[in-house]
């Protein structure tokens, strides 16, 4: 079997995960050959600032050791630089005259330092901190020297100032803005960063341009364009990063800032691809270790032929590595005209929040001093979660105790942000597993294996597993036996690897039992028709179309019930019935608690002839879908006009027929507070008062009948049906499959679901969508 060729000239994280990630998708479709430029295997980047801190060392960061190159079939080339692209005959050429064919290349080259362009740049003691190689000479030259000087006061440059900082060097920090860290902080966190990196033993000199390097062979003295010096053994430049892209360029791709890639991370040359810090994805260059691993997965699945929506850019935070220090943020911080914030600010203690929102959606935060909700705040931005006046306050309210942020958190809520870990997949793969330390952790979920921000987090959610500190922690909270994830888990995973099939979940996922089973199937199944509405639901019924469908008996035959909107018919269509009955010797016919015919023991060869003969819609009683609405037509407790509730069944009905729902949902509507059609114990109730209609909601007729609640007073049927569409759908959009409209509004609170519902914005886009679910 022919393999095709794959090179991938960069032996860095973006290109790696990339490569990870074909392998899992299709482990033999591809010939592999990595070319790396450094003489390491694949290591993690983003924590070299650790080791110069001297909280890891070298051997820690590698990721992939070379055994796991040669266990993949991977040939590597380490030290050798890719300085051509063919495209005319589809090879690479090396700066060691090596030539490889390829059908398909993968360039992931990353960046460079950027180099301030100064006099005296070339001096010896001016480095970048970039490689393992930077980092190492960072060391050596702390053994003889003392004066260092950091040009650059952003993530970087602070994180390499703490670890000069620790090799006993005297450190200043030089920034050309006027405050630290001003594409991530506001003014008020980034002074208090200031005041606490200040009372550490960092120097900081802002607003300051650097003009000179001075000395002889070596660095001696910075000079700054106010004329003032500063005395220098070391000088790092941390003063950002560019793109590495020549070799794209001399190749004839397309560039700007870097290589221009579409939503597929295609270059402008057939073939060539490109992933990492030397993409430009909708004029954005990303840097940061989570939007680059998203683009390796898309690139993986594009590569592979799975099908994909595509990269569409990513929700971008921060977390500072230096200890002593908690820092977040996300998203756009600063706001505009358009937006609004909450701040709350607590000089005593040195903790300061900022949330950020559009309308009644997060969009961006800022936290220092306390970071615990940033979890739950990064999950909220993703999902783009309508936020409840409770939940605005808990996002003020950090627990007192590690123990009660675990215990708040969700089983679906990310712990770790770069590798989409959920606090459930730690729960489940420490339950299953026995694994004791957070390495195991690491290596088995690759929590805080990447930027290493969340190993925290990660500490504190191990302690408290293994101290037996919640239930929770012992409870068997999978989907079912085929797979170790939990509902949330799988659901998170498939949007965000953006599964399409069954079966394409179950492969990707890693079920154990590769055919599913009864419980998960139908469940995968809701939820693709949720993520994809073109996605055609699979229920236990021969469906059609609305003249022609049937359910399935426990004996084989079929039954079939006529729609009879509002429960009212007339005497033709109930002589259709009859004959058709006759004809068919249909023996068993019944009127079912829900108004309607219901014609049972249909032979499936007879199907065709009797929905040719009835010739009327039919209802589909069977499967997790909007049942047929129940009316007070037939009942006589009271003489009031039942008119106005037969107009709102019917319209109700015909809108809301074959639509989907997470569990079986029924319906009452009643004309008067006479309750005719037992509508307080419905999952939707309806009832008549003298200015309008009362709708209650998540009441319960089975086997622990439960009262609905009140959800609100609509004044007229175009409202009542406004208010029911939307409630339906965000129920579709929110509940668990299998969850009961009760059990959904326990878990999420009524006054939640009240807040979505009256913002006329949302509702309106709840409504179109529930339109488009129906039209499909």
């Amino acid at each position: 079997m022919y393999k095709q060729k794959l090179v991938l000239i960069g032996n860095g994280m973006a290109g790696l995960r990339c490569v990870e990630s074909i392998i899992s998708m299709d482990p033999t479709a591809f010939e592999i050959t990595i070319f790396g430029s450094e003489p390491h295997v694949n290591y993690n980047r983003i924590l070299l600032s650790t080791v110069l801190q001297g909280n890891t060392s070298f051997e820690d960061i590698a990721i992939n050791d070379r055994d796991w190159y040669t266990k993949n079939n991977i040939q590597l080339f380490t030290g050798e630089t890719v300085v051509k692209i063919d495209k005319e005959t589809q090879k690479i050429i090396t700066d060691k005259e090596r030539e490889v064919h390829y059908d398909k290349l993968i360039i992931a080259t990353g960046s460079s330092p950027f180099i301030l362009p100064v006099t005296g740049v070339d001096k010896e003691g001016v480095i970048a901190f970039r490689t393992i190689e930077d980092c190492q000479k960072m060391i050596d030259t702390s053994r003889k020297y003392k004066k260092a000087v950091v040009i650059g006061g952003g993530l970087l440059g602070l994180e390499a100032a703490r670890g000069l900082l620790n090799l006993g060097m005297e450190v200043n920090v030089v920034h050309i803005a006027d405050h630290l860290m001003e594409r991530q902080l506001d003014s008020t966190a980034s002074l208090l960063l200031q005041k606490e990196l200040e009372n550490q033993g960092m120097n900081f000199l802002l607003k300051k341009e650097t003009q000179e390097i001075i000395g002889n062979d070596r660095v001696e003295r910075v000079r700054f364009k106010d004329g003032t010096e500063l005395e220098a053994d070391l000088v790092v430049m941390a003063a950002g990063v560019r793109p590495n892209i020549q070799l794209a360029k001399e190749s004839g791709i397309d560039t700007n800032r870097a290589i221009i890639v579409n939503d597929y991370l295609e270059t402008s040359i057939p073939n060539i691809f490109a992933v990492g810090e030397c993409v430009e994805h909708h004029g954005i260059v990303y840097g940061l270790v989570k939007p680059l691993y998203e683009q390796g997965e898309v690139l993986a699945k594009h590569i592979c032929e799975m099908k994909c929506n595509g990269y569409q850019g990513s929700v971008l935070s921060t977390q500072l590595k230096i200890s002593g220090v908690e820092l977040f943020s996300v998203g756009d911080f600063l706001g505009d005209e358009t937006t609004k914030s909450i701040t709350t600010f607590d000089e005593l203690d040195g903790v300061y929040k900022k949330v950020v929102f559009q309308g009644r959606k997060i969009i961006g935060a800022v936290l220092y001093g306390d970071t615990k909700v940033s979890s739950r705040l990064l999950d909220m931005i993703l999902k783009r979660q309508v936020v409840s006046s409770e939940e605005k306050h808990v996002l003020f309210q950090s627990p007192s105790t590690a123990e009660g942020l675990i215990a708040s958190m969700a089983n679906h809520e990310i712990i770790c942000n770069c590798n989409a870990v959920s606090k459930g997949a730690i729960i489940g793969a420490v339950r299953n597993k026995g694994l004791t330390t957070v390495e195991q952790v690491k290596q088995c979920t690759k929590a805080s294996g990447s930027c290493g921000g969340c190993k925290p987090a990660v500490t504190e959610l191990l302690a408290y597993i293994l101290g037996n500190l919640s239930d929770q922690a012992n409870e068997q909270t999978v989907l079912c036996s085929c797979t170790t994830l939990t509902e949330d888990e799988v659901v998170y995973k498939m949007q965000l690897q953006d599964l399409t099939s069954v079966q394409e979940v179950m492969d990707v996922l890693g079920w154990e039992n590769t055919g599913g089973c009864s419980t998960c199937r139908p469940a995968l199944s809701y939820y693709l028709g949720m993520i994809h509405p073109e996605y055609e639901i699979r229920q236990q019924t021969l469906f059609i179309n609305e003249q022609k469908n049937a359910t399935v008996q426990s004996d084989d035959r079929y039954s079939v019930i006529p729609q009879m909107y509002g429960g009212m018919t007339n005497a033709k269509d109930l002589r259709k019935i009859a004959n058709v009955a006759d004809k068919y010797d249909i023996s068993q016919v019944a009127v079912t608690s829900e108004q309607r015919i219901h014609l049972m023991g249909v032979k499936k060869e007879d199907l065709p002839g009797v929905w040719a003969d009835l010739d009327m819609p039919l209802s589909s009683k069977y499967g997790n879908t909007v049942q047929n609405v129940k009316t007070c037509i037939g009942e006589h407790v009271c003489s009031c006009d039942k008119k106005q509730s037969l107009l709102l069944a019917v319209d109700l009905e015909k809108r809301l027929e074959h639509v989907s729902t997470p569990y079986r949902l029924k319906m009452g509507i009643s004309a008067c507070m006479h309750n005719g059609a037992g509508s307080t114990t419905k999952d939707i109730g309806v009832m008549g008062i003298d200015r309008g209609w009362e709708i209650y909601v998540g009441g319960s007729s089975g086997r622990n009948v439960r009262a609905g609640e009140l959800l609100c007073v609509a004044g007229t049927n175009e409202e009542a049906i406004e208010i029911i569409i939307s409630f339906i759908q965000y129920y579709r959009e929110t509940a668990n499959y299998l969850e009961r409209t009760w059990e959904w509004i326990e878990r999420v609170g009524l006054i939640h679901v009240r807040e979505v519902l009256f913002d006329n914005d949302l509702s309106q886009q709840l409504s179109q969508r529930l339109e488009m679910a129906y039209v499909r």
